[in-house]
């Protein structure tokens, strides 16, 4: 395991085809800084982060950063609903313009794709609080178990799970049954085993040094989100590697069925929604041509042509 923690292996070295060789370069998220560029407060922020973290700070971790996570995700839905109003007073002018006969069809299909656009966007971001908010009550309900110690600290799981993907993946690359049997999970030229790469030196560079690292809770989401990645990835190459690029069989927990519910809701308020902005243009339209034939009546002279 220490092995594991300490070095990270990356790029195969070109040793011929078929054949890797790996480097192992040793683990740091410190950059040398040049000459006489290191300040005072420099030196206390780099003193203040080698401290360990308090015992009471480390149980907490993973629900503050889920807090976090929640004010974002309310910072969404925010932006989400003042979109979906600007977008929405774009197709109200839109089709008083093709009413003025200023603008065109087209225009107000573009407004409606932009309002449809919102909307949605907007739906997903109501969906990732809803997200956010179980993931608070996990980390509430997880906490009483490793303030008794029986679970293990927010960090040490990350790490955990960090190295058991890395395990996996050495493998494959020492094990020569495996490396027959699944010539990809060891190739440099593959691109999913390449994705995997590029996604665990990211999670690699978070990697805190120790699970007493001190973590800010976005240090904590970068390194969580990263993990989770990395191991997606390696999943996804070794799926392939094994099955083929099949797609996965229906999922057992409901998911799949809820989102084919959640579609055909968004295609049906869709629709609805087309059918709302045509009829207030035909309305705008006939209330236009209203208007026009009694100025006619009044003034044949000035009869104003029917914008449509």
């Amino acid at each position: 395991m220490t092995l594991l923690v300490e070095w990270w292996w990356i790029g195969p070295a070109a040793a011929g085809a078929g054949t890797l060789g790996w480097i192992g370069v040793r683990r740091t998220r410190q950059r040398a800084l040049p000459a006489g560029t290191t300040t005072t407060g420099d030196r206390a922020a780099r003193a203040w982060a080698s401290r360990p973290m308090s015992k009471a700070a480390a149980r907490r971790l993973e629900l503050d950063a889920a807090q976090l996570d929640l004010l974002t995700a309310r910072q969404a839905i925010t932006r989400g609903r003042a979109e979906v109003k600007i977008a929405d007073a774009e197709v109200v002018r839109a089709q008083a313009d093709r009413a003025a006969s200023r603008g065109s069809s087209e225009a107000v299909s573009a407004a409606r794709a932009r309002l449809v656009a919102a909307q949605h966007s907007l739906r997903a971001a109501a969906a990732e609080v809803r997200a956010r908010r179980a993931a608070v009550k996990a980390a509430q309900a997880v906490l009483p178990a490793i303030r008794s110690g029986s679970a293990p600290l927010p960090v040490e799981r990350l790490l955990a799970e960090h190295d058991a993907v890395l395990t996996r993946w050495i493998a494959y690359e020492t094990d020569p049954a495996l490396a027959i049997d699944y010539p990809a999970m060891s190739d440099s030229r593959s691109p999913l085993l390449a994705d995997f790469l590029r996604a665990h030196e990211r999670a690699q560079w978070l990697r805190p040094a120790s699970a007493q690292a001190r973590l800010q809770p976005a240090e904590f989401l970068a390194y969580r989100d990263a993990v989770r990645r990395t191991v997606n990835a390696f999943e996804h190459a070794e799926r392939v590697a094994r099955h083929g690029d099949k797609p996965l069989p229906p999922s057992s927990d409901g998911a799949d069925a809820w989102g084919r519910v959640a579609s055909d809701l968004a295609e049906s308020a869709q629709r609805a929604l087309a059918r709302s902005m045509e009829s207030m243009g035909r309305a705008a339209a006939r209330n236009w041509n209203e208007r026009g034939a009694k100025r006619a009546k009044k003034n044949p002279d000035a009869a104003e042509p029917d914008p449509r």
